[in-house]
């Protein structure tokens, strides 16, 4: 029996990091734990963050600008854009904590934030 992959998008916020950091528009990116609780997000080499999914409010809509433009002398200049897709989740990332200087006792360590942390400093 073949399996069918579901695709699925989600939007990522990074408005709480993009306040303290800048991110270069073409910086290398990579995500790991896409399907656990607490997903994350590195960016480059100095820069971990850490997720957390949330249910959006109502349907987000996505749209992808079309290489047309619209020219009408009443308005200005604007694109054309197609919608894409909808989606219900928001990944919103933060600053991974550093754990380094107040490592918690290793029993109650959460294991995803232990291996999880903020080398930007």
């Amino acid at each position: 029996m073949e399996s069918k992959e579901e695709e699925e998008y989600v939007l990522l916020d990074l408005d709480s990091v993009s306040s303290q950091f800048e991110i270069p528009p073409n910086a290398p990116y990579s995500f790991s734990g896409l399907n656990t609780e607490h997903p994350v997000l590195t960016i480059g080499d100095k820069l971990k963050l850490i997720g957390e999914y949330q249910e959006t409010i109502g349907t987000c809509l996505i749209f992808k600008e079309e290489g047309k433009c619209i020219m009408d002398p009443n308005q200005s200049p604007s694109k054309q854009v197609k919608p894409v897709t909808s989606l219900q989740r928001i990944l919103k990332f933060r600053l991974a904590p550093n754990l380094e200087s107040h490592d918690p006792p290793e029993q109650s360590r959460d294991p995803v934030l232990h291996t999880v942390q903020s080398v930007a400093e």
